[in-house]
């Protein structure tokens, strides 16, 4: 049975890592895509998107949800307040009066959007998960982090390429 592992290399230069990059972008070592990979960095680098390519981003469809949600909940939720609260309609008064609840249904919106916003960027940016055997603080520092997934037969040669790249320090663990 393949072992999967998950290898952290740092590096003290941003050319090392990208030429690190660029490699397994050419398909040096068979079977490790540039897709696999995923950079840990304390600065933001905008040349590395020429390199990794666009990734795909979640947090806007979940805003999404959560405003629809509360456009929906608001609604169900103060119509039903409404109709069943004594219903006694008197002179023409509406029992659900729609220009009022615009102005509340706009503002759940907004509650539901900037909440699921807030919830999922936590959820998303891995701060709830168990720190890994891989963590550096080194990281949040000065040195860029190159993380990749292989198997067993990727782990020797992914190795010697980061050490052809000069990586100050390779770290590994083993996935289950």
């Amino acid at each position: 049975m393949s072992k999967n592992y998950r290898i952290k290399a740092l590096f003290s230069d941003f050319d090392e890592a990208f030429g690190a990059l660029s490699d397994i972008r050419h398909s040096k070592i068979p079977g490790i895509s540039i897709d696999d990979v995923k950079l840990a960095s304390p600065i933001e680098h905008p040349e590395i998107e020429e390199v990794l390519g666009d990734r795909t981003v979640h947090i806007p469809k979940l805003t999404l949800a959560g405003a629809t949600f509360g456009v929906v909940f608001g609604f169900l939720f103060l119509a039903s307040a409404q109709a069943s609260f004594l219903v006694q309609p008197q002179g023409g008064k509406p029992v659900i009066p729609l220009p009022s609840n615009f102005v509340l249904v706009y503002e759940m919106l907004i509650f539901f959007g900037v909440w699921t916003t807030f919830f999922s960027f936590l959820f998303l940016s891995g701060l709830f998960r168990k720190r890994s055997n891989l963590y550096s603080e080194k990281v949040s520092l000065d040195q860029i982090g190159v993380i990749i997934e292989v198997n067993e037969q990727q782990r020797d040669p992914l190795k010697d390429l980061f050490k052809k790249h000069q990586s100050l320090e390779i770290r590994e663990e083993e996935i289950r």
